[in-house]
């Protein structure tokens, strides 16, 4: 149909292709270095898992773990329940099998995450603790983790009306927040990473990038 209004073909990629092209987009935003990361982008259908450094990645995945599909799925109370939050913690025990063996094949020295929630998280803690500053005008963030533990605290405490009154977080990201929290708290939890990076870029950058460049990334 969109083709046939616009003459503009549309390629549909799968979630491995997702995953490269959000990888090229990260790599323009920081500098990953020669140790290896782990990159995180949280989606509303699926999330991607990209271990890489700057020249090549290692291990990539997408999984059917979005926000919007955790919420059809747990249909969660507002505020959400602590059994719920177990509840849901053990279902990514069990999804994320193959992320945790890839880890301790490939250990990340850190954790990227890329636009979307962790750009939420980054204004929430602007508004809170700094101010929007801190972020201005510069593509990447490195997070304190006790600044992200308190967040994440009061984000699982509170109702919908009341993140929509949190400072720094936009209205149509007060639904999938808590969950995008949670899955958050959880990777930093079983991964042991303690250096967390936002990059605020992401698929459409690496996009731009490859279609500018041509190129291919580099994978085992």
């Amino acid at each position: 149909a969109a083709f046939r209004k616009t003459g503009i073909k549309i390629n549909i990629i799968n979630g491995d292709k997702e995953a490269e092209l959000i990888y090229l987009g990260v790599n323009q935003a920081l500098v990953l270095g020669k140790k290896k990361s782990l990159i995180m982008d949280i989606g509303g259908g699926s999330t991607e898992f990209i271990i890489a450094n700057e020249k090549k990645i290692f291990w990539k995945k997408s999984f059917q773990l979005g926000v919007s599909r955790l919420l059809e799925i747990f249909e969660p109370g507002d505020p959400i329940k602590k059994s719920e939050i177990e509840k849901i913690k053990n279902y990514f025990d069990k999804i994320l099998i193959p992320l945790f063996k890839a880890l301790r094949r490939f250990p990340a020295r850190a954790l990227v995450g890329s636009s979307g929630s962790f750009d939420s998280f980054a204004d929430i803690i602007a508004g809170k603790f700094y101010s929007k500053k801190i972020l201005r005008g510069k593509s990447t963030y490195d997070f304190i983790l006790a600044d992200l533990k308190i967040i994440h605290k009061e984000i699982l405490a509170s109702t919908f009306r009341q993140r929509l009154k949190m400072k720094g977080l936009v209205a149509f990201r007060a639904e999938n927040i808590v969950l995008a929290s949670i899955l958050t708290q959880f990777i930093i939890y079983r991964s042991g990473i303690k250096k967390i990076k936002l990059s605020k870029f992401a698929l459409k950058e690496g996009v731009l990038w490859s279609i500018l460049n041509r190129g291919k990334v580099s994978t085992e």
